[in-house]
């Protein structure tokens, strides 16, 4: 039987309101996904959405961990949501807006205060609006791009000394500083009439408030090695600024802490108008670069207090202070002071203005990751081997001489020697067989987060790069050993995001990622690979590289989550000498960018 069709005019009301009420629903719908596909208030309402859904991983830890949980598995099938625009230059251990509440003191509050994993957003730090590719090396020793650190205020301020310029879509170096106004190649021809900065004799240097870093970049055609610090700063990115340009840098302050090195480091020490207080505190920081200074080594010290108007007790008190350690007087020129540090153990006598004792053998003189500063001189004598400057080897050649620090460990002859040839083996295969390009001008910031004693670096050193050695710091400490060899490096716990700006690497290397996180007396994780790729992926430059060393079980896990990250991954063979289940992933971070409705 057919169905009765009635006029309009019959039908029931009910029907009517259902069909309307149905209709509108449909139409409804279909407005708002057009609305929310096609708009910018769709943009923006999606881009809301995003925010409140990071804001809540940092507020509810529970949802934070879910989110952890489904990319470890490998579940969650969209990239990690990246942070706002003005997280470009995030550090979350020296977050000024969290460190601002802490003590003075000095300069407690300016160190480093990380926050607890799941105090923080999970999120991909985006680049700024018009980021490029960095200039490559060596053109960027001398110009970056303006728009990878829109940052004017060193140029306005400092452009008179010669600091940097902004000159069209770039920022230039002519290479000036502070106290070098006619250019740090000037001030180091003054400084080469007093110390031997050719020749090889000195290698490792360490600059403590760097500025841009001109004065470690032009120490490189000297074959010196020169490691920059300064803490985050009013001037807006200094070290940011420095590994644009492709000179070794990291972000620190001199506080209340021992800095991240082990004892008897760096052949010079430098200081251009850092402005650290030496002899405050019962001169607490002359103690720390005195640990620091390998013996031998030489401190040079310009502007304040050096012959400074105003500052008369300032600079007779650093003089005595130089003096009770016997420190020997090379030359006062202007207002640069320059100092010999003894050769042996400190002829610190039993009476001294400030109060100076020796350290008693309960100090260890190389610990140094949260180590509180001590009042107490490091004697030489508490540390095995030989390492002044004048026993151990010039550059190059102590580059590949086993270290008597080394030799000092337990089967340390035959550990160094294997571990050499292993790493020189393995790069040969990542150059000639993966195809790997560790060099200029696709790369020159180098980081290996599992150093032990440097192997890799060792075997890139006639690559025209530089690389940070990362001593885990709940592992042999073995940092000692990669400054002997003439490398650099620092300690650090992988459970806590590094001291630098973000973009600020071009290759990340790491063997055995998983080790950097469990625990020593378990097979438990302190923290999460999550997090850890997270601060990798912060650190890494787009189109940056990175090569993980681990168990297949390892690397299967690190591919499912390197989408999250929005990394591309592959997972190759091992070279074939290798002995061993270990497998090589190599990832390359995407270069993307934010939304435009996320500024």
């Amino acid at each position: 039987m057919g169905h009765l069709s009635l006029p309009a005019s019959k039908r029931n009301p009910r029907q009517w309101r259902l069909l309307d009420i149905v209709t509108a629903a449909f139409f409804g719908i279909v407005l708002l996904f057009f609305v929310l596909l096609f708009t910018p208030l769709g943009d923006s309402m999606a881009a809301s959405g995003r925010q409140t859904l990071l804001l809540s991983t940092a507020s509810d830890p529970r949802q934070r961990q879910r989110l952890v949980t489904l990319v470890e598995a490998g579940q969650h099938l969209q990239p990690i949501e990246y942070c706002p625009a003005e997280a470009v230059a995030h550090m979350p251990c020296e977050d000024p807006r969290r460190n601002s509440q802490l003590s003075r003191e000095m300069n407690f509050y300016r160190e480093r205060h990380c926050p607890l994993p799941e105090e923080t957003p999970l999120c991909l730090i985006p680049p700024p609006e018009g980021y490029k590719i960095p200039v490559p090396w060596p053109q960027s020793l001398h110009k970056i791009w303006h728009a990878n650190m829109p940052y004017n205020k060193i140029a306005d301020r400092k452009g008179h000394q010669g600091w940097m310029k902004r000159e069209g879509e770039y920022f230039t170096f002519p290479g000036g500083g502070t106290m070098f106004p006619g250019g740090a190649g000037q001030y180091i021809e003054k400084l080469a009439q007093y110390i031997p900065l050719n020749g090889g004799t000195l290698r490792t240097a360490l600059d403590m408030g760097c500025g841009v870093a001109s004065f470690g970049g032009t120490l490189l055609s000297q074959g010196i090695l020169a490691l920059s610090f300064a803490p985050r700063d009013s001037h807006k990115s200094q070290i940011q600024f420095a590994l644009e340009r492709g000179v070794p840098a990291f972000v620190a302050m001199l506080g209340t802490r021992r800095l991240p090195f082990p004892a008897y480091s760096f052949d010079l020490m430098h200081c251009s108008r850092c402005l650290i207080p030496f002899t405050a505190y019962n001169a607490t920081y002359f103690i720390e670069v005195d640990r620091l200074l390998r013996p031998g080594g030489y401190l040079v010290i310009s502007g304040p207090p050096v012959q400074w108007p105003k500052q008369d007790k300032e600079w007779a008190d650093l003089q005595a202070v130089a003096r009770a350690l016997c420190y020997e007087l090379i030359a006062v020129d202007g207002n640069t002071v320059i100092w010999k540090k003894p050769v042996g153990d400190s002829c610190l006598p039993s009476q001294n203005e400030f109060g100076l004792e020796l350290c008693d053998e309960s100090v260890p003189p190389s610990d140094a990751w949260y180590y509180k500063l001590k009042k107490c001189v490091t004697r030489p004598s508490s540390v095995k081997g030989e390492f002044a400057l004048g026993t151990i080897s010039k550059w190059p050649e102590r580059l590949t001489k086993v270290p008597s620090r080394a030799i000092a460990m337990k089967n340390g002859l035959d550990v160094f020697e294997a571990d050499a040839r292993r790493w020189a083996r393995r790069v040969a295969y990542y150059k000639d067989s993966l195809n790997l390009e560790i060099k200029s001008p696709a790369v020159r910031n180098v980081m290996d987060m599992n150093a032990f004693f440097g192997g890799f670096a060792a075997a890139l050193a006639s690559e025209p790069v530089w690389v940070m050695n990362v001593i885990p710091a709940r592992k042999p400490l073995t940092l000692d050993v990669i400054y002997d060899r003439g490398l650099i490096g620092v300690y650090h716990d992988w459970c806590e995001p590094f001291s630098t700006y973000p973009r600020t690497y071009d290759f990340i290397h790491v063997s055995g990622i998983e080790s950097l996180i469990k625990r020593q007396d378990s097979s438990k994780s302190r923290c999460s690979l999550v997090d850890l790729m997270v601060e990798m992926d912060r650190i890494l430059r787009p189109e940056g590289k990175v090569v993980i060393r681990d168990s297949p079980e390892v690397l299967d896990k690190m591919a499912r989550m390197a989408h999250a990250v929005r990394w591309s991954s592959s997972i190759h063979e091992k070279e074939p000498e290798s002995h061993g289940r270990e497998k090589i992933l190599i990832a390359t971070k995407s270069l993307w960018k934010l939304p435009s409705n996320s500024h």
